[in-house]
């Protein structure tokens, strides 16, 4: 729902913040990453300074490194136990909840758009596997080739690693506030490195990996996927930033919560209604970046 009269002018300043996933290497690439991020919010901001929609910001910054092979999400997604992609991700406006979701879904080259449409369908909120390739084709979301989703890195890093391994890394997220006291949030993954094959992360599940409601914040997660799913921590982190005095303070509760009672670790951005930005991770890397008028470029602290 929309922030109450007393609690916000007729417009508001627009924000953004953008991840690139918690538990990167920080000796791989670690500029790659952070100009990657910077790239995904210009993105986002060029929609927002424009006075478009939140929504669109979201959608346009995680498509982005979607887009990006540095990333696991979209091409560049980490590789299941039979070398196969699937996909997840989820996408949610704050004002009324409306949200989509896919899971597990091969051969979309931006699964963030795949869940975009289906928030635009308002019949259903997650979609799966073939289901979620039916629906793509019939709203016109082409399929591509599972090759060009597919890194010579990944290649490697599926022929090292054992399959019973979870290791975190690349998961993609953005949170953006628009003029009209809008709130939206997006996830995208391309999960853990040899999953099996069907399993279904935090990224595709609403108040896990995404979540938004306008008159609170909006929050995207990362890092390790059931222990986010065991404590439902994309909502868990709304119910702390309503609260709390920053949002920093809000993200660092929240990142405590998922290592003490979830056994994982990981990370998250959140954006409060006033605009106000915070982030917190247990691992040594999470890349971030933050854009707001108030900033002449884009603000890159981690």
């Amino acid at each position: 729902m929309p922030p109450p009269a007393d609690r916000a002018p007729a417009t508001r300043v627009p924000t953004i913040i953008v991840h690139g996933g918690a538990g990167a290497d920080p000796s791989d690439g670690r500029d790659e990453l952070r100009q990657g991020v910077r790239a995904a919010t210009v993105a986002g901001w060029r929609v927002l300074s424009a006075g478009g929609a939140a929504l669109d910001a979201v959608e346009s910054a995680v498509r982005t490194l979607e887009d990006h092979p540095r990333f696991n999400a979209g091409r560049g997604s980490v590789l299941t136990r039979d070398g196969t992609v699937e996909m997840d991700a989820s996408i949610m406006e704050g004002d009324h909840l409306q949200c989509g979701a896919v899971a597990a879904v091969p051969r979309i080259a931006n699964p963030i758009t795949l869940a975009r449409r289906l928030l635009e369908a308002r019949r259903h909120v997650l979609l799966v596997g073939d289901g979620a390739l039916a629906f793509a084709r019939s709203v016109g979301v082409p399929e591509c080739d599972t090759a060009s989703l597919v890194t010579d890195r990944q290649q490697r890093r599926h022929a090292e690693v054992a399959p019973r391994s979870a290791t975190l890394g690349g998961t993609v997220g953005a949170v953006a506030l628009d003029r009209s006291g809008t709130i939206a949030a997006a996830t995208s993954t391309g999960g853990t490195i040899g999953k099996l094959p069907g399993r279904v992360g935090d990224s595709a599940l609403i108040g896990c990996g995404t979540y938004a409601e306008s008159s609170i914040g909006g929050v995207s997660c990362t890092g390790d996927g059931e222990a986010i799913i065991r404590v439902v921590l994309g909502h868990r982190a709304l119910y702390f930033l309503k609260d709390a005095a920053d949002p920093e303070y809000a993200a660092k509760i929240a990142v405590d919560l998922l290592v003490e009672e979830g056994r994982g670790h990981g990370g998250l951005i959140l954006l409060d209604w006033r605009g106000r930005t915070g982030y917190a991770c247990s691992t040594p890397l999470m890349p971030v970046t933050i854009m707001s008028p108030a900033l002449a470029e884009p603000r890159t602290p981690f």
